[in-house]
């Protein structure tokens, strides 16, 4: 739930960053194209009013403009005569001269403004300007610029000194060309998109005389670095805001589960054994409420519990001690009778007294195992399991019989049992196999490792076994089977086996074993590597069944 709190939360503030910064990001790259395009535009338009001019001190300053140009951005200039296909002094001719740009500014006198490509922008901006003869010039492209332009019917000196000051504004311009974004002139150029993905500006009418044409190839390395630094910058920003915002996502994820995690630690608790769990009232209206039912319904349950375990105390002092009075009672009148029939009742009386106490003492193991008063911790399965047999190979011995362990299963094996459950569950278990196994015969107890979470105790005997009617029948309580010595015993050996290995979360089965008799399968949970430790086993009551 915290995991996909945090991916909830990272995505909304993801989508958020992403709805605001994406456009801001294009909107400066939209910026960049455009003060970048107005900016040679002028430059162009300038270089083309000097071209116009047709005198040796405009083509003068048009060259000194041209070399500044190249030297201070990343553009170059080309110019071409009317005819394209002569050289314009004291500049070059362009290496391309009657390519569709040139011929369009020639013929047509269109602007053109080609970006060499429809995504953002191509390796160079090309932008070829046409140029008008001085004085025949009323539509195509104008210039205001600082320097301003001579009429055409002022003298020699007035051209110069209106050429020079065309030259100086150009070179300021310049320098602005190769500026910050956002600093170029103000006004706007209007352009209709073109055939060959550039676009062409206003044209000249049919009385204007084209004297040539001016081209400014400008790279775009630049701006494609800048448009980096724009994105790039969004970029990283983002991921440190996600970063952040997955930081500060896990901390409120784990401030809003913490009161469920609560409860489900009391609901863990809970159901291992321990009553006492409680879970805090904390977190928000619901949680605070769900939180006081558990409370109460545990309260209620723990009292009942607590009231069950005071019956239980009470009813075995109540029961056995009439139970074992009345046992000495009878001990007595059968050591004063000396006839034998009647010696015969007593003692008949006293095994009736005996199976009663057996039967008493079972209930009470099989309601404390009901009422689950203990919570299942870290056993070493085998060390119990040897100290279990070291108790009943005494009476084995009695009658020839052999107990022998068995199993992979080493002294590291730990299992999850309550308190003296899995001792009652031995205890049952022998005592069973111990009743039916035949003189000098065998029980073998075996211990394995049944997989990474389960070690499984087998019990086998060499008695008459079991049909497979009596083995679904043989947990149900009051239920006895036949042994060797007729029909014996409570009833309840493995109703409580049942019960106790259930509540602490294993499994028990019967079935045929090998060679005959019966093998009881019991199936426990294991401890996983990080509780390594023993806990103390307190002594718990014996049952045989």
């Amino acid at each position: 739930m915290i995991r996909r709190l945090i991916v909830s939360y990272v995505a909304l503030v993801g989508v958020a960053l992403a709805a605001f910064t994406v456009p801001v990001a294009f909107t400066l790259t939209s910026q960049l194209r455009g003060d970048t395009e107005e900016s040679v535009l002028r430059e162009a338009t300038t270089m083309a009013l000097l071209l116009g001019d047709g005198d040796a001190p405009a083509r003068e300053a048009l060259a000194r403009m041209a070399g500044a140009y190249a030297d201070e951005t990343p553009g170059t200039v080309e110019v071409a005569a009317a005819d394209g296909r002569s050289a314009m002094p004291p500049l070059p001719l362009t290496a391309r001269p009657h390519d569709a740009a040139f011929g369009d500014a020639l013929e047509h006198g269109r602007t053109t403004v080609d970006w060499g490509s429809r995504f953002v922008w191509g390796p160079e901006l090309v932008i070829t300007v046409p140029a008008y003869a001085r004085g025949e010039v009323t539509g195509g492209a104008e210039g205001d610029d600082d320097g301003g332009a001579a009429e055409s019917g002022d003298g020699d000196g007035d051209r110069e000194g209106s050429t020079d000051a065309a030259a100086g504004g150009t070179t300021g311009g310049t320098g602005e060309a190769a500026g910050e974004t956002g600093e170029g002139v103000g006004g706007t150029v209007e352009a209709d998109d073109a055939d060959d993905g550039g676009q062409a500006m206003g044209s000249a009418g049919p009385a204007d005389r084209i004297v040539g044409a001016v081209r400014v190839r400008y790279a775009t390395a630049d701006l494609t670095d800048r448009l980096w630094r724009i994105w790039g910058f969004r970029a990283i920003l983002a991921v440190g805001v996600l970063a952040v915002a997955a930081g500060l996502g896990a901390i409120v994820a784990r401030l809003l589960t913490k009161p469920l995690r609560q409860l489900n630690d009391m609901a863990s608790r809970f159901g291992d054994g321990d009553l006492t769990a409680r879970s805090p009232v904390t977190g928000p209206q619901e949680t605070r409420t769900l939180a006081r039912t558990l409370n109460q319904g545990a309260e209620r349950l723990d009292t009942l519990v607590a009231s069950q375990r005071i019956f239980v105390a009470d009813a075995s002092h109540q029961l056995r001690t009439p139970l074992t009075a009345l046992r000495l009672s009878l001990d007595n009148i059968a050591d004063g009778v000396d006839d034998e029939f009647v010696r015969e009742d007593v003692e008949q009386a006293t095994a009736e007294v005996v199976r009663m106490s057996r039967l008493v003492s079972g209930l009470l193991v099989l309601a404390r195992a009901e009422a689950k008063v203990s919570a299942p911790e870290p056993l070493a399965l085998r060390e119990l399991v040897e100290e279990r047999l070291k108790v009943w190979r005494p009476a084995a011995d009695e009658r020839g019989v052999t107990i022998v362990l068995t199993g992979d299963a080493d002294d590291r094996a730990r299992v999850l049992a309550g308190a003296g459950n899995l001792d009652q569950v031995l205890d049952n278990v022998l005592s069973n196999a111990l009743e039916v196994s035949p003189d000098r015969g065998t029980i073998t107890v075996r211990v394995e490792t049944g997989g990474p979470e389960e070690a499984v105790l087998e019990v086998l005997d060499q008695g008459p076994g079991m049909s497979a009617a009596e083995q679904a029948r043989a947990f149900d309580r009051f239920w006895r089977g036949q042994g060797l010595t007729g029909r014996s015993g409570s009833g309840l050996g493995l109703a409580i086996v049942k019960q106790l290995v259930t509540d602490d979360g294993g499994t028990v089965t019967l079935r045929d074993a090998p060679g005959g008799g019966l093998c009881v399968r019991i199936g426990l949970r294991t401890v996983g590597d990080g509780a390594r430790w023993i806990s103390p086993r307190p002594g718990a009551p014996r049952s045989g069944g």
